[in-house]
């Protein structure tokens, strides 16, 4: 089935199609939501919301404005984004034990090796070296714009300018 023909499904509220859309994206967003989360039981749950998500708002995607990929990419990152700064979040953060931390490290790095495998990573590599800077903290890291800034010493504005240039160099290259 085409990417076409799914959403033409999805559209529908075809239950195959939903189940096709698992099978076809959830390890890829699962290894973004993972990568920020850094924890296997609420990343799990945070997928779920995000096809909870994807399906109930199919309406909202437009082709236009871009790859159904990165919609779907942009709602797994922004819900592992919302987690992250959600009180409960940060209050199970302050009760992990030691051995917690060992655990997260361990799983950090299959999921590192795991977009590695997905081929991201050697594509943002070839970019220019302040947009390699600015997607890792943007996408891999999580960073708000505002927090890149403060990290990187430069205004807001020329964060967000350059992150626009980077993802539009990054589609040239994925194009190719």
């Amino acid at each position: 089935m085409t990417q076409e023909e799914l959403l033409e499904q999805i559209y529908k509220k075809d239950s195959k199609a939903f189940t096709l859309l698992y099978d076809m994206y959830s390890k890829s967003l699962f290894g973004v939501i993972f990568n920020l989360l850094k924890d296997k039981e609420e990343s799990e749950d945070v997928l779920q919301d995000v096809f909870v998500k994807i399906w109930k708002n199919i309406d909202s995607y437009n082709e236009s404005k871009g790859r159904f990929f990165t919609w779907i990419l942009n709602i797994a990152r922004n819900a592992a984004i919302d987690k992250l700064r959600s009180k409960g979040h940060n209050n199970s953060l302050k009760n992990l034990s030691v051995d917690n931390f060992v655990n997260i490290l361990d799983h950090n790095t299959s999921v590192t090796n795991k977009i590695d495998a997905i081929g991201i990573r050697e594509f943002v590599k070839k970019l220019k070296p302040v947009c390699v800077r600015i997607i890792d903290l943007l996408f891999f890291r999580g960073y708000t714009q505002q927090e890149a800034s403060e990290e990187l010493a430069i205004p807001l504005g020329t964060v967000k300018t350059q992150n626009r240039n980077c993802i539009r160099d990054l589609r040239t290259i994925l194009e190719v």
